[in-house]
This record gives structure tokens, C-alpha cells and sequence, in this order.
């Protein structure tokens, strides 16, 4: 018998002058991870996978903003 960890919602901030918030999405699996790109590098920095569009509802509303850029 193990006991499990009730997983904490941490906040998160960015800074939108240098990131932006986007989603990048696999063509073949179709498997989504939210995550914050430099606009300055153009590096992707992971944040979270996303199960379903709840997820992604989640991940705006967490953010304040109503749509966040999807990429391949």
C-alpha cells in the first residue's frame, strides 16, 4: 500500500515582454505541452502536458489571457 501526494497547483508568472505563452503539439500523437518560449533565443521551456482542452482552459485562465499560440 502506498500513499499518493495530492498534487498542488503551483502559480506561475511570466514575464511577457520576453515570453510568450504557447502550446506545442505533436503531429503524430497528438500529445500538448503548455510552456513559455523567448522571444529573444526562441527556446521553448516546458511548464506542464496537457491531457485535454480543460487542460488548456485551465492553462489560459491561469494566465488571464482568452487564447494561447499553437505550434507544431
Amino acid at each position: 500500500m502506498g500513499f499518493f501526494r495530492k498534487s498542488r497547483r503551483v502559480p506561475f508568472s511570466y514575464d511577457p515582454e520576453r515570453q510568450e505563452p504557447l502550446i506545442r503539439k505533436s503531429i503524430c500523437t497528438g500529445e500538448m505541452t503548455a510552456g513559455f518560449v523567448d522571444k529573444d533565443t526562441g527556446i521553448f521551456h516546458d511548464l506542464m502536458r496537457l491531457a485535454d482542452e480543460e487542460d488548456v482552459r485551465r492553462f489560459c485562465s491561469d494566465l488571464g489571457v482568452e487564447h494561447v499560440r499553437v505550434i507544431y
